[in-house]
């Protein structure tokens, strides 16, 4: 099932975010259950958070994907949010 992340970094964080952003796309590829993902932009085109689209079983298993993401865990996020998602255009 379709689960969504909706990352929102803490202000004034982006070096938070370049610092690990490549073990952050390690861990996209290793775990191979993100089925879209991408930055969300600020006004001036910084990234400000992260939309993930997951296809894992269920939320406890999206909420592990989440605790276990490396952004999650250098602090970057000031809030995550997690919804079942139901894929409707595209």
């Amino acid at each position: 099932m379709p689960y969504a992340l909706i990352c929102l970094d803490k202000e004034g964080a982006i070096e938070v975010r370049k610092n690990n952003r490549e073990a952050h796309l390690a861990y996209i590829q290793d775990t191979g259950v993100v089925a879209q993902a991408g930055p969300f932009l600020g006004d001036d085109g910084i990234m400000i958070g992260s939309l993930v689209i997951l296809d894992v079983d269920d939320r406890a298993a999206a909420e592990h994907w989440a605790a276990g993401d490396p952004y999650a865990i250098a602090g970057l996020f000031q809030r995550v949010e997690i919804f079942a998602w139901k894929k409707v255009v595209g």
